[in-house]
């Protein structure tokens, strides 16, 4: 298939979680909950070094550096959802195929597959609306199936993200326009909206840019900044505080204590 390619740590502070509304059977007392299961199909693209999967419409950059790994797959347009889906983990399972191996394996949601309207839904254009697919990187396409069946039916469901550490926020832009990639997002995985405080200003609302980056056109540069982040999916937020010191720049990683549960 076609899929799309130092840090400072500031441990003074806390983060603090707000629970803001929740999704019946999915976020129970603050901790998400795998979802029900559902039927897909997958396919794989690249090869067994996971190349083919860095970068990608999720905008994380090189995967392993990210704390992805290969683990990861591109989604079909239903549920990419404009970006809204990076960042989501997914538990798979092989069904119903000769090829399939025993048991699952998990995924993050790093790409998008996008359409092919050249092919027929259902003869190569896996990843045309509506249809539910994973293009998965070849390495995890190969802990379901033998990866000469080029396309398997599959079971899946959301499942909590298992992240080491706290979410991490990677800066681009320039003087008067701040662009920040978020990274290694734990729980629910994927957000909706966030915002940014500088030392000297109030919170600023962040617009969507393109898949797990958001955007701020205000001049920031000499002051310590926190963010405020509000999951996708459940609607919680938590509080990154003081997560970039004042002498922050571009190009730079910065990781924060806070994370989704």
């Amino acid at each position: 298939m076609g899929a799309i390619s130092s840090s400072w740590s500031f441990n003074k502070f806390f983060s603090i979680v707000f629970v803001v509304f929740a999704i019946s059977g999915e976020f129970v007392a603050g901790y998400y909950k795998p979802g029900p299961w559902r039927y897909a199909h997958a396919t794989f693209y690249g090869d067994e070094t996971g190349g083919e999967t860095m970068g990608g419409a999720c905008g994380y950059g090189n995967l392993f550096n990210s704390g992805y790994g290969m683990a990861t797959a591109a989604l079909s347009t239903t549920l990419f959802k404009d970006g809204y889906g990076c960042g989501q983990c997914f538990q798979i399972t092989c069904r119903t195929s000769k090829h399939c191996y025993y048991g699952s394996t998990v995924v993050t949601a790093t790409n998008l597959c996008p359409p092919n309207w050249y092919q027929d839904s259902n003869n190569g254009g896996w990843c045309n609306p509506p249809r539910t697919h994973f293009d998965m990187s070849k390495p995890a396409f190969m802990k379901l199936a033998y990866w000469r069946a080029g396309i398997i039916p599959v079971a899946y469901r959301r499942v909590p993200c298992k992240r080491v550490g706290g979410m991490k926020f990677q800066f681009q832009g320039n003087a008067y326009w701040l662009l920040v990639f978020v990274m290694n997002v734990g729980g629910v995985g994927d957000i909706k909206s966030m915002a940014v405080k500088g030392s000297r200003t109030n919170w600023i609302n962040m617009s969507h840019n393109w898949g797990a980056s958001y955007q701020a056109f205000s001049s920031l540069y000499g002051q310590s900044l926190s963010f405020r982040v509000t999951s996708y999916s459940t609607g919680e937020t938590i509080y990154a505080w003081n997560v970039a010191p004042a002498n922050w720049n571009t190009g730079m990683t910065y990781t924060s204590t806070a994370n989704f549960r």
